[in-house]
């Protein structure tokens, strides 16, 4: 018999009292305030954890009677005034004094753009490292009272749920997303109507509803679709984060830069600063211009203004991760749009072309390149690897020197602290809060008591314990595994010995990130984990993408491996990995784990989630450990280049490259991490380990949470674009075109631009004696204005030339004619002992927001080098 059943939701009504828990649901601040979670929390502790952490579900579900009895009784309403105290203190902070000194906040404002932000489990609208980062950066730029707003997409489907089956595959349930439940609203106009914006795509016109959430002060905006107006196929343009095919990708990215821009002005925001966090926002740029063409202004121009305004940061050193658009794609879904540019087609598609490209195709990356004037990767390693793979868009630069930095990522303290260290540092510290920047103050960590600090990383790592317990006996029931192992593998981890070394590796499984590089000796890894006087438990947990083939193949070998007598209770694969997972393991474990193939690793922030919470990162020295590591706070593998085996083919050397890093490791864990850990008692937390742990605290909570991060941006790139965009769009954009005009001239003129040497210089000197360089060099009609030649000194020959000092020539006075070579000279005091020097010219232009924007340069050629 087909029944049929009918649901019913029957919902509260909130009392009085306890009315402003509404605004707390719906303001994201919840996601990193404690006090404020916690009251859900106290109201019905197994409904919370029934609704997934989500504080609007769960106040459409909490009883009545629960409500009406915590209103009338004193406990928690003091819990509940305590909260809305620190709420409301929140919310009335003032900027940090450096923002005042920088922008105007009631003027400037920062637009973020960025296709996923990860904020908490109850808003799942993320997919890995890129969303947490977004989502992170909001909550900074709120901390520190920055005017700033950010534009997303709204997914029904924004992340999968995964469960792994007896034989290790990962099995794919789509998280549908009821919007109801999220904490958003509808953007609305005066008479409360829906505000809409129109994006159009291909020969159609596609309406998007403006959802806003609210991440502390600042206000995120998301794109839907998913409305009654547009046909089906673009109802589904925003329904699966990263789903579909190219031409989804491709219409989810102008719904994000174009219908972005379009939110922003019925919103009634003019931003003078726009960041693209990742290629995947960069039509932004191409709505930008056409906004400028549709004022009378020309493309040129109009790139000018756009870009001195836009900042790009890439996260990716892999392929695979910038996406490439076919031109015909591009002319097709942008059909509409690439007319209203002011130009020919041809133009607007060279902005997408990089000399890597292979035939027509649009790069996004190589377009947000073009259309910015700062550009950043996000750690000191990832900014010269980017530099080096965008080279040829500054050709006759080195790498080194082309416009590409780098703001190396930090991560939300508040929200990756765990609380038992927040209290300990509010009952020792006090004003710890406002001190986030200032490296000495956090000396005072080695201050804590030995027994306070352990006794905290000891109840960590039982919560942890707890939490893996529950987790692990669910999978393994479900996937059929006999009652005896299951206990077998459930004793590792239930018993209260907090002191077992506990290892974690959580991420996201693609190859490169090489999850299964401790296995390469499995029987020596065996005999690690199982030393009876000195064990340990190494915990997996992440996903890979469901179209990640070989990256769902290293969870099945994880967990195949897991089930093997000699490792079952002591590897341990987890499933469902998500941001409450995530909290649990960064602040739960006592070692990080963490061995990407070098230089893969763009920045990778777990380890510095991990290392806040006293926990001690073992990592290959890539991303930001690279920086992090001071030889004091964790262990350091060193990657080996794998051209040492130039004789072997690529895929052996990265053989032979895997086998010795995966070697250094495991000496590590054995040789280094199970001795200091357990010291000479055999009993675990050693001081040696406790004092390794806490320089792991001190040494990475100012440097790598993102109120830093976010402070760079402001200094490197946010205040910088502001005032580009003031200086260029002077009197109409006088300043623009000048500059639009000027590059043209100067690339039509510049393959007749060129140095000779006036008089041959002196191989050799004394000291005391000054080298004194002269020049000629032919303009081809620029002028002395235009260039700048410069003496470039420094150490090293060829390839190994490393830059020490920049110097310009000053040009001399001179007879004779316009078309004339000039004569430049430069006197200048050699570096001591042997040294080489090159001389070059470039154009120059006070407008420029890089002085090497243009990537324009001619070196002095012949000689000795």
């Amino acid at each position: 018999m087909n029944q049929r059943t009918f649901s019913l939701e029957l919902r509260p009504r909130i009392p009085d009292k306890l009315r402003r828990l509404e605004e707390l649901a719906n303001n994201l601040v919840y996601s990193w305030d404690r006090e404020v979670r916690g009251l859900f929390w106290r109201l019905d502790r197994k409904l919370w954890l029934e609704c997934g952490n989500n504080p609007k579900l769960f106040l459409r579900r909490v009883p009545q009677a629960r409500l009406d009895s915590v209103a009338e009784g004193r406990d928690f309403m003091e819990d509940y005034n305590r909260a809305l105290s620190s709420f409301d203190s929140y919310m009335t902070l003032g900027p940090r004094p450096e923002i005042d000194g920088l922008l105007d906040r009631g003027s400037d404002l920062i637009a973020y753009f960025c296709a996923e932000f990860g904020l908490h489990e109850s808003l799942p609208i993320y997919s890995g490292g890129l969303g947490i980062l977004a989502g992170d950066h909001c909550k900074a730029a709120s901390d520190v009272g920055m005017p700033f707003v950010a534009v997303g997409l709204l997914y029904r489907q924004g992340y999968f749920e995964q469960t792994i089956d007896g034989a290790g595959r990962q099995q794919v349930r789509a998280h549908v997303s009821d919007f109801d439940d999220l904490p958003i609203q509808l953007c609305r106009d005066a008479h409360n109507a829906e505000l809409r914006v129109a994006v159009e795509v291909a020969e159609r016109t596609v309406q998007l509803r403006i959802w806003r959430a609210w991440i502390g002060h600042v206000r995120l905006y998301l794109l839907d679709s998913d409305v009654p107006e547009n046909a089906e196929a673009d109802r589904g343009i925003t329904r699966q984060l990263y789903g579909g095919d190219s031409d989804t990708r491709i219409q989810q990215e102008m719904v994000l830069g174009i219908g972005g821009v379009r939110a922003l002005r019925v919103l009634g925001h003019a931003p003078n600063a726009f960041h693209m966090n990742e290629g995947h926002a960069a039509f932004m740029a191409l709505e930008r211009i056409r906004e400028q063409v549709a004022a009378g202004i020309d493309f040129d121009t109009a790139l000018e203004l756009v870009a001195g305004g836009n900042i790009f940061t890439t996260h990716t050193p892999v392929p695979a991760g910038h996406d490439r658009f076919s031109h015909s794609q591009m002319r097709w879904f942008l059909q509409k749009l690439l007319p209203a540019l002011g130009c020919e087609e041809s133009k607007v598609l060279a902005l997408g072309s990089g000399a890597g490209d292979a035939g027509e195709q649009f790069n996004m990356t190589t377009l947000a390149l073009h259309a910015s004037r700062f550009h950043n990767g996000v750690s000191r390693i990832h900014g010269g690897v980017a530099s080096r793979m965008e080279r040829e868009l500054w050709p006759d630069l080195a790498p080194e020197e082309n416009p590409i930095g780098y703001v190396t990522n930090g991560v939300h303290l508040h929200t990756f602290l765990a609380r038992a260290w927040s209290q300990l540092f509010h009952d020792s510290f006090r004003g710890w809060r406002n001190e986030l920047l200032d490296v000495d103050y956090w000396s005072r960590i080695d201050s804590i008591a030995y027994e306070r600090f352990v006794s905290i990383r000891q109840q960590l790592k039982r919560d942890l314990l707890l939490d893996v317990e529950e987790r692990m006996q669910r999978q393994l029931r479900r996937n059929g595994v006999p009652a005896a192992v299951i206990a077998r593998a459930a004793a590792q981890v239930s018993n209260n010995d907090s002191r077992t070394l506990i290892i974690g590796f959580a991420r996201r499984f693609a190859t490169y990130k090489r999850a299964t590089l401790i296995l390469t000796d499995e029987a020596r890894l065996a005999r690690i984990l199982n030393d009876p006087e000195r064990p340990a438990i190494i915990i997996f947990a992440g996903k890979a993408h469901p179209r990640d083939e070989p990256g769902q193949a290293i969870i099945q070998r994880l967990y195949q491996t897991s089930m093997k007598p000699e490792f079952i209770g002591r590897l341990i694969v987890l499933e469902g990995y998500d941001m409450l997972l995530a909290r649990n393991l960064v602040q739960g474990c006592d070692v990080w784990l963490n061995n990407p193939e070098y230089p893969l690793e763009a920045s990778g922030t777990s380890g510095e989630k991990a290392g806040i919470n006293g926990v001690v990162n073992v990592s290959v020295l890539d991303g930001w450990w690279d920086e992090g590591y001071d030889g004091s706070n964790g262990f350091a593998v060193k990657p080996v280049d794998p051209a040492y085996w130039s004789d072997l083919p690529a895929e052996a050397a990265a053989l032979h490259r895997d086998e010795e890093e995966a070697r250094q490791l495991l000496d590590i864990v054995e040789h280094q991490v199970v001795p200091l850990y357990y010291g000479a008692d055999g009993k675990g937390y050693a001081p040696e380990w406790v004092q390794i742990s806490k320089n792991s605290m001190k040494s990475l909570i100012p440097r790598y949470n993102s109120a830093r991060m976010v402070m760079d941006y402001l200094r490197q790139s946010y205040a910088p674009a502001v005032r580009q965009t003031r200086k260029l769009g002077e009197a109409g954009g006088a300043a623009a075109r000048e500059l639009a005009a000027w590059k043209k001239v100067v690339r039509s003129r510049w393959k007749g631009v060129g140095l000779e040497l006036a008089q041959e210089p002196a191989p050799k000197l004394s000291h005391g004696d000054r080298l004194v360089l002269e020049v000629a060099a032919r303009l081809n009609g620029l002028g002395t204005q235009d260039v700048v030649v410069e003496c470039v000194l420094g150490r090293g020959e060829g390839e190994a030339f490393r830059v020490e000092q920049t110097l310009p020539f000053a040009p001399a006075p001179r007879e004779g004619g316009a078309g004339e070579a000039v004569p430049y000279q430069l006197q200048l005091t050699p570096l001591s002992g042997l040294q080489h020097y090159r001389i070059r010219i470039r154009p120059v232009h006070a407008a420029m927001s890089h002085p090497l924007e243009l990537g324009l340069c001619t070196w002095l050629q012949g000689g000795s080098d």
